[in-house]
């Protein structure tokens, strides 16, 4: 599933919020937006399609009821599953040897990353 610029702009405000959203919601904490108030319905339609997000209830606003929905995988599922689904997959191994060389990699993620490899 690869998601468009506009639909990466939603999902970032849901994964950053960590709670059901509706569509008010997102359109009132949607500072960067690129796309238009009226375009949202269609964003979330097509984000329920794709199955990066699910409904998770109904709220009452005023005198009406809306759908909020949650995210169906984590930020970093979602890469995961975007690097794996391509044509050409790089190798496991390859992959986090090129991470690891990355200045945005603390000590403390490497530990944890030992920690997690001796855990599998």
């Amino acid at each position: 599933m690869e998601l468009t610029k506009s639909e990466m702009e939603i999902m970032d405000v849901m994964w950053e919020s960590g709670i059901p959203m509706s569509r008010a919601d997102l359109l009132a904490r949607s500072e960067e937006k690129t796309w238009k108030d009226s375009s949202v319905h269609i964003l979330l339609n097509g984000l329920l399609q794709k199955g990066a997000i699910q409904e998770a209830g109904l709220v009452k606003r005023i005198k009406t009821y809306g759908r909020v929905f949650i995210p169906t995988m984590t930020r970093e599922e979602y890469f995961a599953n975007t690097i794996f689904s391509h044509r050409h997959k790089p190798e496991v191994v390859g992959l986090f040897a090129a991470l690891l060389q990355r200045e945005e990699v603390t000590a403390d993620d490497r530990k944890a990353l030992a920690e997690l490899l001796s855990a599998k």
